[in-house]
């Protein structure tokens, strides 16, 4: 499980150094792609696979709205390898969907990393802290 959140940067380059605290759960690859709310995903081969088959997977192929979920994960995907120091390239065309700059969050939530621009990620964490509370509600609401 991927827990935590650590302020890290983007070099010039456009690397990433994973936490340390991460690292080892990404020493046999990372998938990046495109994530939901203006942030990446980044998910270890294992959770990418499960991901896609248990959820891109039921998706249909012949809706319009299986189709652009298929395009917005799939076609900005990258897959690499961690290089020694932990370092990770994000392709040009990610950092422009999450409108990354040279501060960024990274976010362990659950099965995969959120990488978030540092003040976006203020902006969403200050909107999850707020609504927290009601969300349950309507969630324990549908439940019952």
């Amino acid at each position: 499980m991927l827990l935590g959140e650590y302020e890290h940067t983007i070099d010039d380059k456009n690397r990433l150094t994973l936490p340390a605290k991460f690292r080892r759960a990404f020493e046999d690859g990372i998938v990046v792609t495109r994530g939901l709310d203006g942030c990446l995903y980044a998910w270890t081969p294992d959770a990418w696979t499960n991901y896609r088959d248990s959820t891109l997977a039921t998706l249909n192929p012949l809706s319009q709205e299986g189709r652009r979920m298929h395009r917005h994960f799939f076609s900005g995907a990258s897959e690499t390898t961690p290089d020694k120091q932990g370092r990770v390239n994000i392709p040009s065309a990610l950092l422009e969907h999450a409108k990354l700059g040279r501060d960024v969050v990274v976010a362990g939530v659950n099965d995969r990393l959120e990488i978030w621009d540092r003040a976006a990620w203020k902006r969403e964490l200050a909107e999850v802290e707020g609504s927290a509370e009601d969300v349950a509600e309507r969630l324990a609401a549908q439940g019952s």
